[in-house]
């Protein structure tokens, strides 16, 4: 692909964190392997997720305006806006379903492992945590799976950049155990690519800890978790060119997928949480809706009315095999679902 212009130069935005540090990086490099004209700067922003640690990213989103999440893009996007970056680099799961028009995710890097891990002191996974245990994570969505699992435990607040929540682990007995994204564990180096099936695995680099990698057919991962995003400004065609020259278009064809469906919640449900993925052509996933028993089945036509035609424009169809069922837990209706491709 040809470069826009003879001299070009490419401002990408980051966090940083290590694990956004190394994902710039990682996207600096495909762009000069790519693009080995390309002048490439890097501009290192605090968003308002990195200097409120203190306290739950609920109550940071709420006294900002924005969703939890919302907080860890709010200041790139401002410079994209303000063009002080022509490229910002996320984690796909931190950015919102649906962007505002202003902006677009225009491609995504090769996705890494997508599976959730328990961290903890004592190796045996899930089941070596002691009765009414106590498990961190700042996460909504992984701490509805855990207590669904494991109803006993107690779900605490933890915040912090990855080697800051894997010290405390390892030092801080108010943990039996922590929750992190076995992607950010993987490029960080404490963790190898190739696991070694259920067993409890070290943390490299950090004695005494022991991670066991979550099956994603029994803790479903984030839609998009993995992936990292390239998002721009809508009609910077110069940006999208040196983009999509190193997206790689099997990652965008899942995460498009798995996003379109959290679109589809957000659109016929008024609560609910999604556990979800796209693998091996298939969307995985729970649903919970929290509605009144009539409302929910309404919804739940809805939804699938639309699911299906998302499948069908995907080019898949329903799995008969692994249908949609209905069924109660706790007051709630739930709906355990497979969505195969032909």
């Amino acid at each position: 692909m040809s470069a826009p212009n003879d001299n070009p130069t490419i401002i990408l935005g980051t966090r940083g964190s290590e694990l956004a540090l190394v994902q710039a990086t990682a996207t600096e490099k495909a762009l000069g392997l790519a693009f080995p004209h390309l002048s490439l700067r890097r501009e290192i922003i605090k968003t308002t997720g990195d200097r409120r640690t203190d306290v739950a990213l609920s109550e940071v989103a709420k006294s900002e305006g924005t969703f939890d999440k919302g907080v860890f893009i709010k200041e790139l996007e401002e410079a994209l806006d303000r063009g002080d970056v022509d490229v910002a680099v996320h984690s796909l799961k931190d950015m919102p379903t649906v962007q505002e028009p202003r902006f677009a995710v225009v491609a995504v890097l090769p996705r890494a492992p997508i599976r959730d891990v328990l961290v903890s002191r004592n190796p045996g996974g899930l089941d070596a945590i002691p009765a009414n245990g106590r498990i961190g994570t700042s996460s909504v969505r992984r701490a509805k799976q855990i207590q669904w699992l494991r109803p006993d435990l107690e779900v605490i607040d933890l915040r912090g950049n990855v080697p800051t929540r894997l010290r405390r682990a390892a030092e801080d007995e108010n943990y039996d155990g922590i929750l992190l994204a076995e992607a950010g564990l993987i490029r960080l180096g404490y963790l190898p690519e190739i696991s070694e099936g259920s067993a409890s695995e070290p943390i490299l680099g950090i004695d005494g800890l022991h991670a066991v990698r979550l099956p994603e057919d029994q803790f479903y991962p984030a839609a998009g978790q993995g992936a990292v995003a390239l998002e721009i400004r809508s009609g910077d065609a110069p940006s999208q060119v040196f983009c999509e020259g190193i997206s790689h278009e099997p990652t965008m064809l899942r995460i498009r997928a798995e996003r379109e469906f959290l679109r589809l919640l957000d659109k016929f449900v008024y609560r609910s949480t999604l556990y979800g993925h796209f693998g091996d052509g298939c969307i995985h996933g729970r649903i919970t809706f929290e509605l009144e028993t009539r409302e929910g089945i309404a919804a739940m036509r809805r939804f699938m009315e639309e699911a299906t035609d998302l499948v069908v424009k995907y080019g898949g169809s329903i799995s008969g095999e692994h249908g949609i069922g209905l069924e109660k837990a706790d007051g709630s209706l739930a709906s355990l679902f497979r969505l195969a491709r032909a």
